[in-house]
């Protein structure tokens, strides 16, 4: 990441979603915890769209497995969030976090 740059909310739900997901961070895993944790529905294209950017900046990594039983004949792609990833989250959490103190009015963190 750029000096001074955060990722964005939707980059920092796709990670938390592929930490949740564990051993199971395929596409549509991470897709569905994301649509259940967040309840919002996310669009293939932009979830995708949003993997591929990550993977740019090194944020996470994928391998192909082939498919698990019952599923499609094609290969799966896993995902994994990297140290650079979880830096990053750590990074934007705690900036929130920063910013909440002394909000306990507003329903801040104390």
């Amino acid at each position: 990441m750029a000096p001074g740059g955060y990722i964005g909310e939707f980059e920092q739900m796709v990670l938390l979603a592929i930490l949740q997901a564990g051993d199971e961070a395929n596409g549509y895993r991470v897709r569905q915890e994301l649509e259940q944790a967040a309840d919002r529905t996310v669009s293939k294209g932009a979830f995708y769209t949003t993997l591929d950017r990550m993977e740019s900046k090194g944020l996470v990594t994928w391998d192909t497995r082939p498919p698990t039983e019952g599923a499609s004949s094609l290969p799966q792609r896993h995902f994994v969030v990297t140290p650079a990833g979880l830096h990053e989250l750590h990074r934007s959490r705690n900036a929130l976090l920063n910013l909440w103190r002394g909000l306990e009015e507003f329903g801040g963190v104390g």
